[in-house]
């Protein structure tokens, strides 16, 4: 790496964005020897306190409630078959969605809880508001009389995107009210915002593909057709939309104005909509479904991609700068810094630890030298600073008590 990664040099556009703040505390003269000598130490766990992970437990119970409901809710709707069908062919999109969100959040992953606690929001209470908003306004629109001509269309096109966005982005809020410290930037805005939407769209697919088996009874064109725009075509659909307010969320919440945040957020809220009503309303004006798609659909994915390559190069900017701040107060080995924070370097320490039998020891580490950079990050934008710098003085403590163990060395 280069000059270039010095602080002043990152833009103002994701985690890496801060303010000036004094240096790391500089670590003592026998911590800066052994970091000179030593380099690639293994991982020392962190402790931590057992009361966000008890608040996860019992949300992820009581989302799993939910989702029960809705499950009993669509069986009761297409039966018994229909749902193990739809379920297996809902799973595609599902595991295509898995394995690219999975990819995105390897540099800083996200805790597993509040990953599964995204999922089951989308999949459960999402489904469950767009199901009782759904009803309520049926009911309205029957009281007055029953739906007109335009009412496919405004149910598609307008009512859909808004309710099953607002229930989306509520569950981000969520996430990000009770477990802020895991929530730095537009990164993880965007992996948490990918979870509920795959969630919310694996549901939403089964009964999709039920209701759509029902119909068709023997004839297995219909449903070969609805897979292969619903399934395989569309997998990111709802990712795209739900991104938008999370990618927001995540610029929103390093602003010191709270106007500013919150506008941020209606802004990327407002996008996630109109996104998923131009997905839902080009169906009532275009005739080629498959020249709509290449000439708009694909378009916008790509340039989504172009998007989360940079987020993700931002990041990894952002950690080989906060990292180099340690390395000058002396608690790394300069040598570690592009090793623990460029993607090469991680891979040829990988590859190191496991000729030495600790590749999972490494991984480990790795991640937990990101969660410091984070955390230095926190201080120097001034976001919950006093947690913040409790965090990094326990990674601190434990980079020390890691070298050790890597390197035989007994602390006097």
């Amino acid at each position: 790496m280069t000059e270039s990664h010095s602080s002043s040099a990152t833009p103002d556009f994701t985690a890496s964005s801060g303010r000036s703040a004094p240096h790391p505390a500089a670590a003592s003269a026998e911590i800066a020897d052994e970091a000179r000598r030593h380099q690639l130490p293994p991982h020392v766990p962190q402790p931590r306190g057992p009361g966000l992970l008890i608040l996860g437990i019992l949300g992820v119970i009581a989302l799993s409630f939910v989702l029960l409901f809705v499950v009993v809710y669509v069986i009761s709707g297409i039966g018994t078959d229909a749902f193990a069908i739809g379920g297996v062919l809902a799973v595609v999109p599902l595991a295509v969605v898995f394995f690219a969100v999975r990819w995105i959040d390897r540099w800083e992953p996200e805790p597993r809880l509040a990953v599964v606690f995204a999922f089951l929001w989308g999949a459960g209470v999402a489904v469950l508001l767009a199901l009782i908003v759904g009803a309520e306004i049926d009911n309205v629109i029957n009281s007055l009389g029953g739906p007109g001509p335009g009412y496919a269309f405004f149910s598609a096109a307008i009512q859909a995107p808004i309710v099953e966005e607002a229930g989306k982005a509520l569950g981000i809020l969520v996430i990000f009210w009770v477990a802020r410290r895991h929530f730095d930037g537009p990164v993880d805005g965007l992996v948490y915002g990918a979870w509920i939407a795959g969630g919310f769209a694996f549901t939403e697919n089964i009964l999709y593909f039920g209701s759509e088996l029902l119909n068709v009874g023997d004839n297995s064109t219909g449903i070969l057709q609805l897979f292969l725009i619903r399934g395989l075509m569309s997998p990111f659909a709802h990712v795209m939309f739900t991104a938008c307010t999370g990618i927001a969320l995540g610029f929103a919440v390093r602003s010191r104005s709270n106007a500013r945040s919150v506008g941020v957020f209606a802004a990327g809220l407002g996008l996630a909509i109109a996104l998923h009503a131009l997905w839902n309303g080009a169906l009532f004006f275009v005739n080629d479904f498959f020249g709509y798609y290449a000439i708009v659909q694909v378009p916008l994915f790509v340039i989504a991609i172009i998007i989360v390559v940079y987020l993700r190069r931002q990041e990894e900017r952002m950690t080989f700068e906060r990292l180099a701040e340690y390395a000058n107060a002396g608690w790394f080995n300069q040598d570690e810094v592009p090793v623990l924070a460029t993607s090469q370097g991680r891979r040829r320490a990988l590859a190191w630890a496991a000729q030495h039998n600790k590749r999972a020891t490494m991984k480990v580490y790795i991640q937990e030298a990101t969660r410091l950079a984070f955390a230095r990050q926190r201080i120097i934008t001034g976001r919950d600073r006093i947690g913040a710098i409790a965090d990094e003085a326990v990674l601190l403590g434990a980079i020390v008590e890691a070298r050790h163990a890597l390197t035989g060395e007994r602390r006097p």
